[in-house]
Parts: structure tokens; C-alpha cells; sequence
């Protein structure tokens, strides 16, 4: 059977460096196209992958909570701040070579996707971009 690249499978263990510079280049690309629309962005990793989540001021209705809630007003509030929202999984290649799933919420599992020029790899700015629809308006 011949061998097929696959962009969604293996990867490489991520540097320490490149975790560094990774975080950096994220947060600083979702500041600049992305300020005002998410509370604070999350960018961790295991193994090849580097997860992106965001975290959204939640929308309650004016007579919120319910009567007979054991939950205040307030403290709902906090618990929706804290919950994230998963944007995507970056699969590392090298620093500037990585694939990209986002996370489907229908389905609960990260989706292997492409770019959105067409490509299976990209930087780690493109892939927040792929992540990134759920920030819209």
C-alpha cells in the first residue's frame, strides 16, 4: 500500500519555545481582529496539539433567574463566564506548519477542516480564524 500524508494524523511534541511564541502569536492576533467579543481567550497544549478556547460575557433575559431559583442573578453570571467555548485544535508540524479541527458542537468532537485558502496546513493565526465563526456577531 503506498504512503498518504495525512494532516490529521501524527504531529510533533511542541517545544517549550514554540508553546511560547504560539500563545503569543494568538492572543495577540485575536486582540487585534477580536477585541470586544470574548472576556479572554485560552490557549493550552498537550502533545502536538494546541487547544483554543474562548470565553463570551453571557446574554441573561432582564427577569432573570426564574422565581424559586437557587441561583442568583450574579452567580449565574460568573458560572457562564467560566464556561468556555471551544474554538479549535491545532495539530503541530512545525511553528508555522499546523492542521487544523474545529469543534463541532453537534457532534461534541473536534472535525478535521482545512484553511480558509484551501490548505490542510496553516499558522497558528489561520487556524484561530477557522475557530474563530463562533466569535461573530
Amino acid at each position: 500500500m503506498p504512503w498518504v500524508y495525512d494532516p490529521h494524523s501524527g504531529g510533533l511534541k511542541i517545544p517549550e519555545r514554540t508553546k511560547t511564541k504560539t500563545r503569543e502569536r494568538i492572543l495577540a492576533y485575536a486582540e487585534k481582529h477580536y477585541h470586544g467579543k470574548y472576556i479572554r481567550i485560552d490557549v493550552r497544549f498537550r502533545s502536538p496539539f494546541c487547544y483554543i478556547d474562548a470565553y463570551i460575557e453571557p446574554v441573561l433575559a432582564d427577569d432573570f433567574p426564574p422565581p424559586g431559583s437557587d441561583e442568583t442573578r450574579e452567580e449565574m453570571l460568573e458560572r457562564k463566564r467560566n464556561i468556555p467555548m471551544h474554538l479549535c485544535r491545532l495539530r503541530h508540524f512545525s511553528e508555522d506548519r499546523w492542521s487544523v479541527a474545529y469543534y463541532s458542537y453537534s457532534r461534541m468532537a473536534y472535525r478535521k477542516s482545512f484553511f480558509e485558502n484551501g490548505e490542510f496546513e496553516g499558522t497558528p493565526e489561520e487556524g484561530f480564524e477557522v475557530g474563530a465563526v463562533y466569535l461573530g456577531d
